[in-house]
């Protein structure tokens, strides 16, 4: 997926996905009820570093494609063309969700 929003310096973008879980007994509990956990999303796009007093540019430890924790209240929302995005900063994602094989 391409996406219409270039971030700069040590930001991200990210489409956010479904929080919802579903207890044994198969109740749908939303993510407006769950408790304070991290939100989870897809990385669609990443800046490249924040710049550094010395005038480099710091490594961004993401790349497209991730599927990323962050926290709850840290983004900025954006809808563009029915889809919704979250911006966010580098230092609000908490961590790489890793596919077991």
């Amino acid at each position: 997926m391409s996406c219409p929003i270039k971030p700069i310096g040590g930001r991200v973008v990210v489409i956010p996905l479904d929080n919802t879980s579903v207890t044994a007994g198969g109740i749908i509990i939303p993510d407006t009820v769950s408790k304070e956990k991290p939100e989870k999303g897809e990385v669609v796009a990443v800046g490249p570093g924040k710049l550094l007093d010395n005038g480099s540019r710091a490594k961004v430890d993401v790349e497209v494609g991730k599927i990323v924790l962050f926290s709850k209240y840290s983004p900025t929302e954006v809808e563009i063309k029915g889809t919704k995005y979250l911006i966010l900063d580098m230092d609000d994602v908490k961590a790489i969700v890793e596919e077991s094989k």
